[in-house]
């Protein structure tokens, strides 16, 4: 007992404040949620024609969670369950991943099992961890609903519902952590699970039997394929089901019994997944380490890529369905007119759309450069930077590669919205708006490039947490901003939401000068500061 508390302890000291971002986020994006609705929607009356509105357009329902009326409570669970329970989702993936095959790439595993805990007690560890990590999530999204004065019963259902998923996946990470033979294999395949089970409850939602009034939809069958889908038939503030959140814990429950099954079968440092053969001889393209870097982030860069592609396409398709939405709702409107800089309708769409667009490039460029921080600690930087290759060069390449990922995710969106315009045989004319805010996001997510780089130089311990936290909170300031009703000023903290956008009479370049300032500021003082900085072990 004193061993699994020892190693319990090590677990919690080591994720502290990881985990105190992911679950305050959680919980403060419920609060703002309702916040923001209750101000915008504040009448049965707005919430039931927006409601009518997304039901009659299944594309909608794949972003959003299941209807189940238009009571202030189930409508703000419409709008957010999938994304709060997708945080908890990427908390317990990732936490599964990092202390179990991360662990042993680092060689960790290794010499915790030549102790008395063998190697079943650190797992049986990450375990609880993982539990007591989302049951915190969970009681502390309940409490940020119970404050808003929603009901107790929909309010410890909503959170606790959130928490069930991330229990699945839980289960998700552990098993991926058996699977794949490194880290960044085992979140690559949780994640992209993850984003599968995630579009299933939606097209399964958006494939369901509506109510005659348009309030309500009974999921399909396909939902039921998916623990969003679990999590949201507990239809918190409607029909407060608890049953459908035991099938979330016990699909984690399978999944870890499984885990603990294929370890006791497997060696130490293998995996059920045979890593693929390398070449014998390495290509010319791969000379440099910039080209080292492309080599090993491609996937998650195309993966975004593919991410910018449909929401492009998105921007410019579904015009159609915001005119009916703002026919409906005047709040709507109010709020594309604050967005777009009182634009065209269409110019709001693309304005809104490629805002999502910039967190995507955003993401591509952080998750980049927390590649440096991962290659640093696996001693890869050290193997590179034995040859001619300086300290400055070598960080440049994830740089470079980075800024590579946002035009790249940019470009598909553009691609994508120039589909969408061809697909409903729209103006082309808008295509022009597209271009150029696309350019403008490109501005926006390469302040998180350099600015995740500085992190790196100064305290690479925080790059990961850090990194990503900042996009987090951009995402929050520009694209809910607005529906929460945050002043303008502090929506336009965010880089996304100061960079250049279109306006009726033309081109708004908004913060661009400011932007570009920063950019040269951070990144002159990432180079400057890399020249004296030593290596940094794993910690």
């Amino acid at each position: 007992m004193r061993i699994f508390a020892t190693l319990l302890r090590e677990r919690l000291r080591r994720d502290r404040w990881q985990l105190l971002i992911w679950i305050l986020g959680t919980a403060v994006l419920a609060y703002v949620t309702y916040v923001g609705v209750s101000g915008s929607y504040g009448t049965q009356q707005d919430r039931a024609a927006l409601l009518a509105t997304a039901i009659a357009n299944p594309v909608i329902m794949l972003f959003r969670g299941l209807p189940s009326g238009a009571d202030e409570g189930a409508f703000m669970l419409f709008l957010i369950f999938p994304f709060l329970a997708m945080m908890a989702a990427f908390m317990s993936s990732f936490l599964a991943v990092r202390h179990t095959r991360m662990d042993e790439e680092l060689g960790r595993a290794e010499l915790v099992a030549a102790t008395p805990a063998g190697r079943t007690m650190p797992l049986v560890a990450t375990v609880v961890h993982g539990i007591l990590a989302n049951l915190a999530l969970a009681l502390l999204t309940s409490l940020a609903l119970l404050a808003t004065g929603l009901a107790a019963q929909g309010s410890f259902v909503a959170g606790f519902g959130a928490g069930a998923v991330g229990l699945s996946f839980l289960g998700v990470g552990l098993l991926s952590g058996q699977l794949m033979r490194t880290s960044r294999g085992a979140n690559s395949l949780a994640v992209w699970v993850l984003l599968l089970t995630f579009l299933i409850g939606g097209l399964g939602n958006a494939l369901g039997t509506p109510t005659a009034d348009l309030q309500r939809i009974e999921s399909s069958w396909l939902t039921w394929l998916s623990p969003f889908g679990w999590g949201e038939n507990s239809r918190p503030f409607a029909d407060d089901n608890v049953w459908p959140l035991l099938l979330c814990v016990a699909f984690g429950l399978v999944l870890t019994g499984v885990s603990f099954a294929l370890q006791a079968s497997r060696d130490l440092g293998e995996s059920l997944v045979p890593e693929r053969r390398g070449r014998a001889d390495a290509p010319a393209g791969l000379a440099g380490p910039t080209a080292l870097v492309w080599r090993l982030t491609r996937g998650s860069v195309l993966g975004w890529a593919v991410g910018g592609l449909l929401t492009g396409m998105l921007a410019t398709s579904l015009a159609g369905v915001l005119a009916d939405v703002v026919t409906e709702l005047p709040s709507v409107q109010a709020i594309l007119n604050l967005i777009s800089a009182n634009g065209s309708l269409e110019q709001g769409a693309v304005v809104i759309f490629f805002e999502m667009v910039g967190i995507f490039a955003a993401c591509a460029a952080v998750q980049t450069v927390c590649r440096a921080r991962q290659d640093e600690s696996n001693g890869i930087a050290e193997a590179v930077l034995a040859t001619p290759v300086d300290r400055v060069r070598w960080l440049g390449g994830y740089v470079v590669v980075g800024f590579g990922a946002i035009v790249l995710v940019a470009a598909s969106a553009v691609i994508g919205a120039a589909l969408g315009i061809a697909g409903r045989g729209g103006d082309w004319s808008l295509l022009g708006d597209v271009v150029v805010v696309a350019a403008g996001q490109v501005v926006a997510a390469s302040v998180f490039l350099v600015l995740t780089a500085l992190i790196f130089v100064l305290a690479p311990r925080l790059t990961i947490p850090l990194g990503w936290t900042l996009v987090f909170l951009a995402m929050v300031l520009g694209l809910f901003g607005p529906l929460f009703g945050f002043p303008d000023w502090l929506v336009h903290i965010a880089p996304i939401s100061s960079a250049p956008t279109v306006t009726g009479d033309g081109v708004d370049v908004q913060g661009l000068w400011w932007l570009l300032l920063a950019i040269a500021g951070l990144a002159a003082a990432a180079t400057a500061l890399m020249r004296r900085r030593e290596l940094a072990p794993a910690g």
